[in-house]
């Protein structure tokens, strides 16, 4: 009898350390499948690119030569480890994956056609980490209904109140995709260029129409000195936004 508890004890030692070994390789995988920030990617031509994860620290890969979104500058998701070398805020940083955000620029308001223009179908702003103004963008985890496969057109309009130029309409046209189910996705807007002159900081404020109606949010952005382009082609992640 004491053999056998102690074969069923040693058995269930062995369980458990497989078990914890199982935990420690899921654990490892969740940390390389989550990002670890979101970033705007800057290429640098023949010097490869660098990603701007704040206002004071940049990320230089160590094991990318070249952006893979090419010359185009673009908000991304990235998954990295910090590498040694790194000095002050400039951090070295082994990329695991990278993967980019819809990125556009804002549009001008046709007016009293605005609804015709770029719709008036209900959408949502999800508070989470990656909503957020910084770098002269605007990035938004936004949800609405998805269903037919339609594309769904974002902007963001620009003009909408002609005694106050830091407000903006966030627009969308579902093209007519209304049933379905709640999904979410995100999209970046370049502000760089359109406060290029308002200096190095605006408060801004957004609106948008819900499901429940008008809202809107004030935000406060500060800006990148750098110019920069804008990848206007569809991205793999969010392939069902215009």
């Amino acid at each position: 009898m004491k053999k056998f508890s102690l074969y069923i004890w040693i058995v269930g030692i062995m369980a458990s350390l497989v078990s914890l070994t199982s935990c420690d390789i899921d654990s490892d995988y969740d940390e390389v499948r989550r990002p670890t920030a979101l970033v705007t990617v800057y290429p640098q031509g023949a010097n490869g690119f660098y990603m701007q994860l704040d206002s004071v620290t940049t990320l230089v890969p160590t094991n990318l030569k070249s952006s893979p979104f090419g010359e185009k500058t673009v908000r991304a998701l990235v998954n990295y480890n910090e590498e040694s070398g790194s000095n002050g805020g400039v951090k070295n940083v082994k990329v695991n994956w990278i993967d980019s955000i819809r990125t556009k620029l804002p549009v001008a308001t046709t007016g009293d056609n605005d609804d015709k223009a770029f719709g008036n179908d209900p959408i949502e702003i999800v508070r989470d980490w990656v909503t957020v103004a910084e770098d002269g963008y605007i990035t938004l985890r936004i949800r609405t209904i998805w269903g037919n496969g339609s594309k769904h057109e974002i902007n963001l309009v620009t003009g909408t109140n002609k005694d106050n130029v830091y407000e903006l309409t966030l627009r969308h046209n579902a093209n007519g995709d209304l049933q379905g189910r709640y999904a979410d996705a995100l999209v970046a807007f370049d502000l760089n260029s359109l406060y290029k002159n308002h200096g190095d900081k605006v408060k801004l404020r957004l609106n948008w129409q819900s499901f429940s109606g008008k809202k809107s949010l004030d935000v406060s952005l500060k800006m990148h000195s750098a110019k920069t382009k804008v990848m206007e082609e569809r991205l793999p992640m969010c392939s069902r936004i215009d």
